[in-house]
């Protein structure tokens, strides 16, 4: 089950966000807590910064090094004091680390240690792939770190009860086992939608979820639903008897989801509630 829980942080409202729903599923789990914070190295070998000191006859790039490292780092202090303070105030006492690297792939490395890594869906760099989830931090996260990823919206909401996204496929069948493991430890309802326009389809997944749950003590109902997979899971969620959304990640392959979009980039996006999502 979840016993450690990673939040990287950068200071910025949604991440103040992301933390505070790691403290509630922390609690509610009595799990560890750790926050991360990344100084992001391009900042400091950014070749733009380079180019421009040279090109207007500046002193070389690297005799400002230290002192833009020594704020880097003075920065992450603070964001992480702040971390600590409210963990504290919420009855933790987290660990908490500060490194220097590329954005994910050093949430990905820490994330290892990890059970659950919770990250804000929108980070303070957000304008600089304004535009979507698709190639930010939390989009390469949750493809590449192999563990759940729960992606926070902008506002905290307690978390009552939670629904599950089915569809059969083996992305779908390990986020039904988290679902059910969550269910049962935290106490929330589940909500399983399935969402198709194939009758026979349709059978055969509600018959797949009988075996699978007729076993379990927990409080489940499975609902259908008619209509295209994004837009039907962001209408339930908005329908506001949930507050908590469970999704296997990126079940297509890349080509498909370029040609056409990907329902997990677009209920990450448009969500209200935290996306948990497994691979």
């Amino acid at each position: 089950m979840i016993e450690k829980i990673l939040i990287p942080t950068d200071g910025s409202g949604y991440s103040k966000t992301a933390l505070e729903y790691g403290i509630y599923v922390a609690k509610r789990l009595g799990a560890q807590v750790t926050g991360l914070h990344v100084v992001d190295i391009r900042l400091i070998q950014g070749p733009v910064f380079t180019d421009i000191s040279g090109s207007i006859g500046l002193p070389p790039y690297q005799e400002f090094l230290p002192s833009i490292r020594s704020g880097l780092d003075e920065r992450a202090e603070g964001i992480l004091e702040t971390f600590r303070a409210r963990c504290e105030e919420a009855g933790f006492q987290p660990e908490t680390l500060k490194s220097m690297g590329l954005i994910d792939e050093t949430i990905i490395d820490e994330g290892k240690q990890a059970d659950l890594i919770v990250l804000a869906r929108r980070g303070e760099h957000f304008h600089l792939t304004a535009g979507g989830i698709l190639g930010s931090t939390a989009e390469s996260v949750v493809r590449k770190s192999g563990k759940p990823v729960m992606v926070t919206p902008e506002t905290f909401l307690e978390i009552e009860s939670m629904g599950l996204a089915y569809d059969g496929s083996m992305p779908a069948e390990n986020a039904l086992k988290l679902a059910v493991k969550l269910s049962d430890a935290a106490f929330w309802p589940l909500t399983i939608i399935v969402i198709t326009e194939d009758h026979e389809l349709e059978a055969n997944i509600i018959r797949k979820l009988d075996d699978f749950l007729e076993p379990l003590k927990i409080d489940s109902e499975t609902i259908i639903l008619r209509g295209k997979e994004d837009h039907e899971i962001i209408k339930f969620i908005k329908e506001g008897s949930i507050e908590l959304m469970v999704m296997g990640a990126y079940g297509h392959n890349r080509l498909r989801e370029f040609i056409l979009g990907s329902t997990t980039s677009h209920v990450i996006r448009k969500s209200t509630v935290p996306v948990l999502l497994t691979r």
